[in-house]
């Protein structure tokens, strides 16, 4: 940084740019150029002079510097760039805006319309006058802000700044376009006030640009442009009558300002003489900064003069020139230290020093006048010294109290003070012309000189015995005394004061308010928070309604000093003004944390504290201005209300002279409406009024008449408003009329309620008082039935009342009509009258000609409907039944009036509390008295009547609906949202009831029953749709009242009086239990993720939540009554209630997230409320494990061994795809050894399992998880033997796998079996269970041992495979006509695609008894253990679906068993054939298949059944497979390019291997997407060349065939690029800190199951020769994307396992040293990594669930068997 000074005089110093460059090469190159001969001038030989050269001078350079050196933008740089582009916008706006002028509607001529004419202009003027300071005070803060260097600039404060300028720029524009249309020609002409605004806005505009960082503009420029915009606010105010009037005091500010430039040039000489000397070179450089900086900052002070003059009232503009000196003050300062380091020579630092003190007296001089035009502003009186001397002075003798020499001190400072003030009043005295008020200013002279002679003396004996209290004392009351004369002697003198301050507090609050409003118009658009931005509008909406009032009340006083109401007006003002001033303040500080704008919120933030200190100023001078003018309220407020009766008066004139015109905004509506509202809170004010003067309470009667006048100036001019937007000048005239006669009475009112107070207790003054305010409550009423639309209510109202006295005769007119012609006349009156009534409620709420209209209609129809009631009374058979009927017409007819009158009230005031409810109830009452009668008078088919009756309810309230944004009720959005959902269900059930009962009433109208269940199911669907629409809203909007009440009923009913009969055991209780509470820990981990992901999710995980933990609840509830023993249950009880605690407070913070997604603080609440909550499922599970140690271990090992079988289905899929390749050389000899070994080893712990369900809990938990462990290693050496085997042979690699995967299965129901058997006697019926199921499991394992001992024998394993296949299948039809009801069920259709594998499975078996080659045997084993397991399990899941016939579902089951009967049957017979392949055994072979087939054609049949009428055909199933295929691979790559976007989250302990492991995380998970994103690819070029041949889609006999090919590469296709992407959200979370390594670990294994299905899917349709296939085979072994695919998942997933395990191993244990500490360390320690088993354990259980629940549409090539 190269800092250029130039010193070219004493006092003239000039600050050049500073530069900044970049460090380039060196040049190489010769200086030395040729010399050029030219030829001489034309003109002949030139003349030389000959002289002496000057001195040598420095070279000024000015310019633009070259962009080019600059460096890059900083973030904080671009950010103010951002801001100034906007800012520059709205200045850009502004100047547009400023180019017309407001057009205002023609006004009137009346003294409403003068006092709102003059009033808007003191308001615009006010308003444009704080504006103008806050863009100067702006202004001088960017010249402040931007002077030192650019890395040390606080750009926030600067955008800040900026913000403040351009904000109010764009209001101050507004309201200059209305004050120049309002502006007399006296004032000045709107033409020129709108030219200085435009250059005030040119002026801003070039500001903006020169402090642009990439322009890079001189210093210069920037300040020019800061004066420029001072100077354009000076015309501005100018030209509006507001410029500051002392133009005296701005001529001295600027020469003391220029004062202070001058001394620090000399200071800068005085500098450079020591920078000269200097020797060392870097402090000469540090003096050449020094100075530098000092010329700097005298220069910024005086252009930042300029600025702020033209406002320097303003505090804030005062506050930005004192803050422009303390730079110049520091940069002083340290100019003088860096002289006095650089030089020892005594004479020059003198001069710098003399220098500096000049510069120092000059700034303090510069300030001080700012200070002294700050405190004192214009002289208040001759007094004004003398009284405050004499009151501080007063308060320190009071608290000099013991100190009798300070005391006296004190006093004689008192004695000079009080003496001055005497001798000023008598001089006063002397040249007062009045006589009384010279008489009254020497009597107070006097009384003030007596109370001095008192003091005087007192001092003396305080002087003389300073130990003497009592002297001390009698010192302090005469100070006292003084105290009281002064305040007696000098009472206008302390008043005016006291006034002048809270006009000054008034204006200042004012005008902090207008740019608190300014600051947050501003935010707006960067709040993010709906709610804060809401109650912010809202409470600026309140201020600026209080605004104008304060400026009214704050110029009335200023312009009429000597007027005691003016400054009533103003102290009422200042109080009304204060608490929506407050609650802004709140508002504002509450939003500035979620305003994303960091210039907008510092705006908004610093505003608000600037009014927050205005606010309390204006409090304390509000106080101390009414204690010293006393309570007036009363006088105030009758004055107030006599001058109303004026200004109606006139109104009323104008009216008279059709002038009188409405004012701008105002509108008949809205005015009719604030007269309405108005009138209510006139009566509750004089109510207030009464009562408070017949107690005699005077502060009170004030405040109530006070707020009487308050709200009467409103009635007024809503009357005026009313009077003037009526068209009727006759209806105008009694508007005003009524009007006065309000005013006249409240003018009465006032004066009587002061006359009870000056005569408390005087009866007759109180009956006076009472009759007064009776006249004005009958006024009142007058004042509003005079409104448009009231009158014409009225008169319905009388109508009512006149023909309902047709009710009172004795006897009835004679009937004129047929009883069927007066029953249809009723029943159609009745709908028109019932009609009617929901218009009324519904012109309530429009407008007032709406209403009339309707009350009109109604008043008709009510008419017509009496006489037709009337009529039906005389057919009557009897006395008894007429009379009732008479009855009812009379409620009707008060239920009408009723209506009409709530009516009535709602138009008039529609924002009155519980108007609309009322107005609700009156439409009902009518409603329901109509029904009434009809129901008297009607004899129809039972329900008919009560059907016409709810059609007419419905009738009533289907107007609502047409206004959804008028409220109907008090309640709250959320309140509404569970009310209808409520309320739907009970719809729901209502209309089901109603389609049953009309088919089972009448059988008789069978024709109508169609039509009746389809309008039943419509209305149903319609239910249906708002429950969702319902639920939606409620997730979405964060609602979570009805969830914490939820949690929190079924947390108190575990505690609810005695349990039901439990119906199962302990165990039943226990299983389910845990796997309720695994549910809510792995929901509490994905709401940590989705946080962070996806907030708007967690509304249907809290959900899901609330319902998991109902569920534990109510189990838990039953575990404990059955828990031993009492210690456990109470144990489990506390647990689930302690859980439940923590479920309601991440549902809670869920709520607060989904409101303001961006809050991070509610973020890491919610991370560790879910934390907590996966804490406390632990401990749900400690005490379940407590209760049963056995069965809960069983319990893990069940879930463990059911991922298990989870995995091996993964791996089937993988083999039958042919992607299940050794990575070495190695053979199955390899491992058969070691597979039989563990084996044997499994059969060993199948013994102790069985044996532990009859022995202690600890051997039950060692068998079982021993058996679990074993079962584990025995599926990992089979997996190695079936890879080890090669790609080449799939269907043996199969075999095999489904060998063990029947052992892992018989493991699974007998762990289950012995879970239930443990404990029980040995009689019980699960003993016997338990048996078989031990028998099954030795009979797989024995399976297993022959397969493994054939499958390298070609001549036999297919045999082998065919047994075990039938073996399982017998086992599946074991299970399958068990009495268990499936958890899911499933479609009719997938049952019937289930059977087409039936179909192929037989056609296979057929052929392979034929050819009696072991290959095709065993691809026929493999192929019918599937079939026939995914038959068997939707053939049960369909036939208990809840819509399913009893009759279809007992066929379902008996030909599924036939059907797998007869399919053994063929199996045993291949068997056979290949043990003796004869003719005769081969024939056999068909019989079989006939049956088998014609068991398949009676399930399809009856599967057709149970799909009914209503089954449509699908759309074209390839175009949609190849579509999802593309989709679902371009899902894939988005997935893929947030992992390239991710970073390994930074920690401070491991960091390198931490880091390492992240690293391999997203590099896998990188790999894993690009290989998914190719197979799928890959496949989707498969499927579509399959269509090109012809092979899909082209013969309409395989269209089924087609369709379930393609829906299974859609299923296939979605699922890969779910697990995807799920994979990358799980990598994503895992990195930054927000999921657990288990987390990643699952997603990586659904990555490889999906692939699976999709390599299996692929393999269907293609032929192996085919391009299709080939280029597939191409994308699977070149890029090995199935391969690369499982081998990536694996090596993820012990990446993370191993991190894991490294993360445990590595983390300092700090071990107790202490014994029972010790042992409870060990025990904690155990108890966590248990716990951490199970809890692994389980979610594969959990998995299984899932994958489970979601294959279920799969077709058969991809289904899963469901173990």
């Amino acid at each position: 940084t190269i800092n250029v000074l130039c010193f070219r005089s004493a006092f003239v110093s000039t600050i050049l740019q500073q530069q900044f460059n970049r460090v380039g090469r060196v040049e190489h190159g010769s200086v030395a150029l040729p010399g050029i001969i030219r030829s001489g001038s034309i003109g002949g030989p030139d003349t030389f002079n000959m002289g002496t050269m000057p001195s040598a001078q420095q070279q000024i350079t000015t310019g633009q510097m070259h962009r080019g050196h600059m460096p890059p933008l900083s973030l904080a740089q671009q950010a103010l760039m951002g801001t100034i582009n906007s800012s520059m916008q709205a200045v850009q706006q502004a100047q547009t805006d400023l180019g017309y002028v407001d057009n205002l509607p023609p006004l009137g001529h009346d003294l409403a319309s003068r006092v709102w004419v003059q009033n808007k202009v003191d308001e615009s003027k006010h308003e444009i006058h704080s504006q103008v300071d806050a863009i100067t005070a702006g202004t001088a803060s960017v010249v402040n802000l931007t002077a030192g260097e650019p890395t040390e600039t606080d750009y926030t404060a600067v955008g800040c700044a900026i913000t403040t300028i351009s904000s109010n720029l764009t209001e101050m524009s507004k309201g200059v376009k209305l004050l120049a249309a309002l502006m007399d020609d006296e004032v000045g002409s709107g033409h020129k006030l709108m030219g200085a605004a435009r250059m005030l806005a040119g002026a801003v505009s070039d500001l903006l640009r020169s402090v642009e960082p990439a322009a890079a503009e001189p210093r210069q420029t920037v300040l020019t442009a800061a004066g420029s915009i001072g100077q354009a606010s000076g015309d501005l105010l100018r030209h509006m009558g507001e410029g500051e009037t002392d133009e005296k005091f701005q001529d001295t500010l600027m020469n003391l300002a220029k004062a202070v430039a001058n001394a620090a040039a000399m200071l800068v000489l005085k500098a450079k003489n020591v920078a000269q000397v200097a020797e060392d070179t870097i402090l000469q450089n540090r003096v050449i900064a020094a100075a530098t900086q000092c010329a700097l900052s005298t220069s910024q002070l005086v252009a930042c003069t300029k600025v702020v003059s033209p406002t320097i009232s303003s505090p804030v503009c005062q506050e930005q020139l004192v803050e422009a000196g303390k730079l110049v003050d520091r940069s002083v300062e340290t100019c003088v230290k860096s002289c006095r380091s650089a030089s020892d020579d005594g004479e020059l630092l003198k001069q710098v020093g003399a220098a500096a003190g000049v510069v120092s007296q000059a700034l303090s001089d510069l300030l001080q006048h700012v200070r002294h035009y700050a405190s004192c502003g214009e002289p208040i009186g001759r007094y004004d010294q003398a009284t405050d001397t004499i009151m501080n002075v007063t308060e320190n003798i009071f608290t000099s109290m013991g100190d009798a020499g300070e005391m006296v001190r004190q006093a004689r400072v008192l004695a000079q003070a009080t003496s001055d003030l005497v001798n000023a009043m008598r001089s006063d005295a002397e040249a007062e012309v009045d006589v009384d008020n010279s008489k009254k200013l020497l009597a107070a002279a006097k009384l003030l000189a007596d109370a001095t002679a008192r003091m005087v003396e007192a001092a003396k004996g305080a002087a003389a015995y300073p130990e003497n209290e009592d002297q001390q004392q009698r010192l302090r009351e005469a100070a006292e005394g003084l105290r009281v004369a002064t305040n007696a002697a000098a009472q206008n003198a302390i008043k005016k004061k006291l006034v002048n301050r809270l006009e000054l507090a008034a204006k200042q609050a004012a005008a902090a308010a207008t740019q608190t409003i300014a600051a947050a118009q501003n935010a707006a658009a960067s709040n993010k928070n709906t709610a804060s931005h809401q109650q912010l509008v809202h409470s600026c909406k309140a201020v600026a309604d209080s605004i104008p009032h304060l400026v009214q009340g704050m110029r009335s006083s200023q312009a009429q000093p000597e007027e005691l109401g003016a400054q009533r007006a103003l102290i009422m003002a200042s109080q009304s003004f204060l608490q929506p001033g407050s609650k802004m303040v709140t508002s504002a500080k509450s939003a500035v944390p979620t305003v994303a704008d960091q210039a907008a919120a510092m705006q908004l933030g610093q505003c608000a504290k600037n009014l927050a200190t205005c606010l309390a100023e204006l409090r304390t001078a509000t106080q101390k201005a009414h204690e010293a003018c006393g309570p007036l309220e009363i006088d105030s407020a009758l004055k107030t209300v006599q001058t109303l009766k004026s200004e109606l008066q006139d109104a009323k004139m104008s009216v008279i002279d059709n002038q009188l015109k409405p004012l701008p905004g105002e509108t008949l509506e809205k005015c009719a409406q604030d007269l309405g509202s108005t009138s209510k809170a006139v009566g509750s004010s004089m109510a207030q009024l009464l009562t408070c003067a017949a107690q005699g309470n005077e502060h009170y009667t004030g405040v109530a008449a006070r707020e009487t006048a308050q709200a009467l100036r409103i009635l007024a001019q809503a009357a005026r408003g009313v009077a003037a937007s009526t068209r009727e000048p006759q209806a105008a005239a009694a508007m005003l009329d009524s009007a006065q006669c309000v005013m006249e009475g409240s003018a009465m009112l006032i004066h009587e309620a002061h006359q009870a107070l000056v005569h408390p207790g005087d009866a007759e003054s109180q009956q006076r008082l009472a009759q007064v305010a009776k006249a004005v409550s009958h006024s009142l009423n007058n004042c509003v039935n005079c409104l448009p639309g009231q009158k014409d209510v009225d008169m319905a109202l009388r109508s009512i009342g006149e023909a309902s006295k047709k009710l009172l005769v004795d006897i009835l007119p004679p009937c004129s009509k047929t009883f069927q012609e007066a029953q249809t006349d009723l029943n159609h009156t009745a709908a028109e009258l019932n009609h009617s009534a929901g218009e009324v409620v519904h012109s309530s709420r429009g407008t007032s000609s709406q209403l009339a209209a309707a009350s009109g209609k109604f008043s008709q129809d009510f008419d017509e409907f009496l006489d037709a009631g009337i009529e039906m009374a005389g057919h009557t058979q009897s006395k008894d039944d007429q009379i009732q009927v008479i009855g009812n017409l009379k409620n009707i007819s008060m239920a009408s009036s009723k209506l009409l009158l709530a009516a009535k009230s709602l138009s008039v005031d529609p924002g009155a509390a519980n108007a609309k409810n009322l107005l609700a109830v009156a439409a009902r009452a009518v409603t329901e008295s109509i029904n009434q009668l009809i129901t008297l008078c009607t004899q129809q088919a039972a329900g008919q009547k009560e059907c016409d009756n709810a059609l007419r309810e419905l009738e009533a309230v289907r107007g609502l609906l047409d206004n959804p944004n008028e409220p109907v009720s008090e309640l709250s959005y959320f309140d509404c949202i569970e009310s209808v959902m409520e309320n739907s269900k009970v719809l729901g059930e209502s209309m089901a009831g109603i389609s049953q009962h009309c088919k089972t009433g009448d059988v008789a109208a069978s024709h109508t029953h169609d039509a009746i269940s389809e309008a039943s199911q419509l209305m149903k669907e319609a239910v249906d749709d708002i429950m969702v629409t319902l639920n939606e809203a409620a997730s979405e909007g964060g609602m979570v009242g009805g969830m914490v009440e939820s949690i929190a009923e079924s947390m108190g009913r575990l505690d609810d009086g005695t349990p039901p009969e439990p119906e199962g055991s302990f165990v039943d209780y226990q299983t389910t239990m845990v796997k309720f509470s695994k549910a809510i820990a792995i929901t509490a981990q994905e709401m940590m993720t989705k946080s962070v992901t996806c907030p708007e999710e967690l509304g249907g995980l809290a959900s899901q939540v609330t319902v998991d933990y109902g569920q534990l609840a109510h189990q838990g509830r039953l575990a404990a009554a059955t828990a031993e023993p009492e210690e456990v249950g109470f144990q489990i009880k506390t647990r689930v209630q302690e859980l439940g605690h923590g479920c309601i407070y991440l549902v809670q913070k869920a709520g607060a997230l989904q409101l303001s997604p961006t809050d991070s603080f509610s973020k890491r609440e919610l991370i560790e409320c879910a934390r907590a909550v996966t804490e406390k499922v632990s401990l749900v599970l400690s005490a379940l494990q407590a209760g049963n140690k056995g069965t809960q271990a069983c319990i893990t090992a069940a879930s463990a061994v059911s991922g298990i079988i989870t995995d091996l289905d993964t791996t089937i899929m993988f083999a039958s795809a042919g992607t299940l390749n050794p990575e070495n050389d190695e053979s199955f000899a390899d491992h058969r050894e070691s597979i039989l070994k563990t084996a044997k080893a499994l059969v060993e712990d199948t013994k102790l399992l069985v044996a532990g369900a009859a022995s202690s809990q600890e051997k039950l938990a060692q068998a079982a998880h021993s058996s679990a462990k074993t079962i584990t290693q025995l599926t990992e050496v089979v997996k190695l033997g079936a890879t080890s085997m090669g790609s080449e042979d799939p269907e043996t690699q199969v075999v095999l796998i489904n060998a063990v995967r029947d052992v892992a299965k018989a493991l699974a129901e007998l762990i289950g079996a012995t879970k239930c058997a443990a404990g029980k006697a040995a009689d019980d019926p699960s003993m016997y269970q338990l048996k078989g199921a031990a028998k099954v499991m030795v009979t797989n394992v024995t399976s297993l041992l022959k397969t493994v001992k054939a499958v390298e024998d070609e001549a036999t394993r297919g045999t082998r495979a065919l047994e075990a296949t039938i073996e399982c299948i017998k086992q599946e039809l074991t299970v399958f006509q068990s009495k268990d009801i499936p958890d899911n069920s499933t479609t009719p259709e997938e049952f019937i695609r289930m059977t087409k594998g039936i179909t192929i499975a037989t056609a296979k078996a057929v052929a392979s008894g034929n050819s009696a080659q072991q290959e095709d045997v065993i691809a026929t084993a493999n192929l019918s253990r599937k079939a026939i397991s995914d038959m068997l399990t939707t053939c049960k899941q369909a036939a208990h679906h809840s819509e399913v016939a009893e009759e279809l579902k007992i066929k379902a089951m008996q030909y599924g068993a036939e059907c797998t009967t007869g399919y053994i049957n063929l199996l045993e017979q291949v068997l056979q054939v290949l043990q003796k392949p004869t003719p005769e055994q081969k024939q056999q072979l068909v019989v079989h298949s006939k049956h088998v087939a014609a068991c398949v054609t009676e399930l399809v049949q009856t599967a057709e059944a149970m799909k009914g009428s209503e089954c449509v055909d699908p759309e074209d199933p390839t175009v949609i497979a190849e579509t999802e295929l593309l989709g679902a691979a371009a899902s894939i790559e988005a997935a893929a390019k947030k992992l390239e976007q991710l970073k390994p989250r930074a920690k401070p302990k491991q960091a390198d291997e931490t880091l390492d492991f992240e690293e391999q995380i997203l590099e896998a998970a990188k790999s894993i997407a690009a290989a998914t994103s190719a197979l799928v690819k890959s496949a989707s070029a498969a499927q579509r060349e399959l269509v090109a041949q012809g092979k899909v889609g082209s013969n309409l006999a395989n269209a089924i065939d087609d369709g379930q090919w393609s829906q299974g590469l859609i299923s296939a296709a979605r699922m890969v690029a779910a697990a995807t992407s799920n994979l990358c959200e799980a990598a994503n979370a895992s990195v930054q800190g927000h999921a657990s390594e288990e987390k990643l670990i699952s997603s990586a294994k659904q990555v490889a199951a999906s692939t699976a299905q999709l390599l299996v899917a692929c393999k269907v349709k293609a032929d192996q020769d085919s391009e299709a296939m080939r280029r597939l085979q191409v994308k699977m072994i070149e890029n090995a994307a199935g391969n690369a695919v499982k081998r990536a998942s694996d090596n993820l997933v012990k990446a993370a396992q191993k991190a894991a395990f490294d993360k445990t191993e590595d983390d300092s244990v700090v071990v107790k040293t202490k014994f029972v500490g010790g042992i409870a360390q060990i025990i904690a320690a155990q108890e966590e990594m248990l716990r951490k088993e199970r809890e692994l354990e389980e979610a594969r259980k959990k998995l299984a669930q899932i994958r489970q629940q979601q294959y279920k549409f799969l077709p058969s090539e991809l289904r899963e068997d469901e173990g």
